[in-house]
């Protein structure tokens, strides 16, 4: 097997593609061997391997969090998964090669017809923003969206999410091509907050009511002056902070709005609750099957390019999400 082997988290150019033994046929108790056929790359996979992601993983790793593939081998006590089936995994790596061994219980069996490159881009961007909008934000319809980054791949899971639950959707991104794929996947306005002023244009979009909820993945100098523009009763949704900087919002604002400032962490919420989390992602899968979401996919790339898929997130010009193929 090969795979993209991290010796010493200093960044992606550490990066080496390597020859390794391939996992023995016989996985551990509870483990599956699996064979990767996509891979997608996301923004805490660059953070894993310049060593500022939460999670630090013992050295040497193989980063990719997220992928689907084929099992090709169970080990004692796996029940839900058999040779031969179609699996998406989101195990935090192991994804950037051709094969990985994982946690059977993080594998989601995948239903006929949902596609390796579609579901190596589908859990961490549709179970962030379905816990972020129907648990965290309790989402009603006839509600107004607010989604900053909106053209990303948790900002187009969250536009189409929040449509399929009935609520008027507004996508803010810094591109007029961004904002006009964010129509097309159902945005119901945009706002090109690199030309536009964005108090402003929430303003005139919202007849000065402001948006019930907003998803914010970006953080950074967006953050207050949509927080100023926030409905009364509205919540806030911190779901990350891809600009970098993470913003310190005035506590009188939540104050004076009657607003919410509501954490999104899908992660620990899949571990504290897997029922929940489990109940959730059937549900998402059966969306998927009906037409209602379906990931936006700006490029594949073989994976054996993975620095230039890097280089490609890092330009900021990536609409949707990058997926790696074997």
């Amino acid at each position: 097997m090969h795979a993209w082997l991290c010796t010493n988290p200093t960044g992606v150019e550490a990066l080496a593609w390597t020859e390794l033994p391939t996992p023995t046929p016989t996985p551990k108790a509870g483990e599956v061997l699996i064979e990767i056929k996509a891979a997608s790359l996301n923004f805490p996979d660059l953070l894993i391997v310049q060593n500022k992601y939460q999670m630090k993983p013992p050295l040497p790793f193989v980063p990719g969090s997220e992928y689907a593939g084929v099992v090709q081998a169970v080990g004692e006590g796996v029940t839900h998964l058999q040779v031969g089936q179609n699996v998406a995994c989101l195990s935090g790596t192991g994804g950037f090669g051709t094969h990985t061994i994982a946690p059977a219980a993080l594998c989601m069996p995948l239903p006929p017809g949902f596609s390796h490159v579609d579901a190596a881009a589908f859990i961490m961007i549709y179970a962030t923003s379905y816990h972020a909008l129907v648990d965290r934000a309790q989402l009603k319809a006839g509600e107004t969206v607010l989604v900053l980054g909106a053209a990303g791949g948790v900002g187009t899971s969250a536009i189409q999410i929040a449509k399929a639950m009935g609520a008027r959707v507004i996508a803010a991104a810094s591109s007029d091509e961004k904002c006009a794929l964010c129509t097309s996947i159902g945005a119901d306005a945009t706002i090109n907050y690199s030309k536009e002023n964005l108090r402003e244009a929430i303003k005139a979009l919202t007849d000065g009511k402001g948006p019930d909820v907003i998803y914010d993945p970006v953080g950074g100098d967006f953050a207050e002056p949509a927080f100023r523009s926030i409905a009364w009763r509205g919540r806030y949704l911190v779901v990350g902070f891809a600009s970098g900087p993470i913003p310190a919002l005035p506590f009188n604002l939540a104050l004076l709005k009657g607003a919410s400032i509501v954490g999104v962490f899908w992660g620990d919420f899949a571990k504290r609750e897997p029922k929940a989390n489990a109940a959730m992602m059937g549900e998402l899968a059966q969306w998927y099957a009906k037409g209602r979401i379906k990931p936006v996919i700006d490029r594949t790339m073989p994976m054996a390019e993975l620095p230039a898929a890097y280089a490609h997130m890092g330009s900021r010009g990536v609409m949707g999400k990058l997926v790696m193929v074997n």
